[in-house]
């Protein structure tokens, strides 16, 4: 065989594109209350539990209780991705991005959501007549990192005491559906913390291979958008009502040509939210050691 073969040798390159690994699409939006609105800013009016008073005697006086008002305040923001594909470079490949540019950013704006949505919960809610009151999670709904006595990761103690915050709040999980957003790491220390012999352990153990989504009256969602401070991860327990999202409009997306870039094809994707925690007192924030 001649020795110049090798001028021969060619390339093969697939015409498929492979999407790396990444979320698709947000994992909270079915775990919260999400309401169509209009405007810069939106208000929820909100009434607080009365109470009522004994009648001590005939004709007496008709009891006038003022019924407790409050209301949170939502922010709309817009967000925005795009990216151009001109027709020379769909000739000199093989392949067509369109499709996959459009699912990644598809992708990317279900990430946004639900990084909102996690804000929200943890960060400061907007309350009073024009929303320039300010309210943030207190110490009562935290979980913290050494609540069994030294730092430690999920285990049963600490879902254990979300559950019994939100009943201590008299939120009623009979009505309301519960979740508790968790990270993959503490979907394995559940698993390892659980001893063999607890009765327990079979349902961690389904939950953990995806087989259900329950466990102690919360749905779990795993997720890698929780936030992190050095080994601590901060994993949230709510009921729907707790937490509210704002919509403006839905993920929009649209391909077009852009006659101002030569007729380059352009993949754009928007959409316009905003998020608010609901009511303190259906959060719970519970810190997790993801060294211990």
């Amino acid at each position: 065989m001649s020795d110049q073969i090798t001028t021969a040798f060619v390339n093969q390159y697939s015409n498929n594109v492979y999407m790396l690994a990444q979320q698709f699409g947000s994992k909270l939006n079915q775990a919260v209350d999400v309401e169509r609105v209009k405007g810069e800013k939106a208000f929820f009016d909100q009434i607080g539990a009365t109470s009522v008073q004994q009648r001590a005697s005939r004709h007496a006086d008709t009891p006038l209780i003022a019924v407790p008002h409050s209301r949170r305040m939502v922010t709309m923001t817009t967000y925005d991705t795009a990216d151009l594909i001109d027709d020379p470079d769909q000739v000199k490949t093989l392949i067509d991005p369109t499709n996959p540019y459009a699912r990644s950013m598809a992708a990317a704006m279900g990430r946004q959501r639900d990084d909102l949505i996690i804000s929200a919960a943890r960060g400061t809610a907007y309350t009073g007549a024009d929303g320039t009151s300010t309210q943030t999670l207190p110490s009562g709904q935290k979980v913290a990192v050494d609540f069994t006595g030294s730092n430690s990761d999920l285990n049963v103690e600490k879902v254990i005491e979300a559950k019994k915050i939100l009943l201590n709040n008299d939120v009623d999980v009979d009505m309301e559906e519960s979740y508790f957003v968790i990270a993959p790491h503490q979907l394995g220390s559940l698993l390892n913390t659980t001893e063999v012999t607890s009765s327990d352990y079979n349902t961690v153990k389904a939950l953990v291979r995806g087989e259900i989504d329950t466990w102690m009256g919360f749905t779990f969602i795993v997720t890698t958008r929780l936030p992190i401070s050095s080994n601590t991860r901060y994993n949230l327990a709510f009921v729907k009502s707790g937490i509210k999202v704002a919509d403006g409009y839905n993920v929009t997306g649209k391909i077009s040509e852009r006659a101002d870039k030569n007729y380059s094809t352009q993949v754009w994707y928007s959409m316009m939210m905003g998020s608010t925690r609901m009511e303190e007192e259906k959060v719970v924030e519970v810190a997790c050691d993801e060294s211990a």
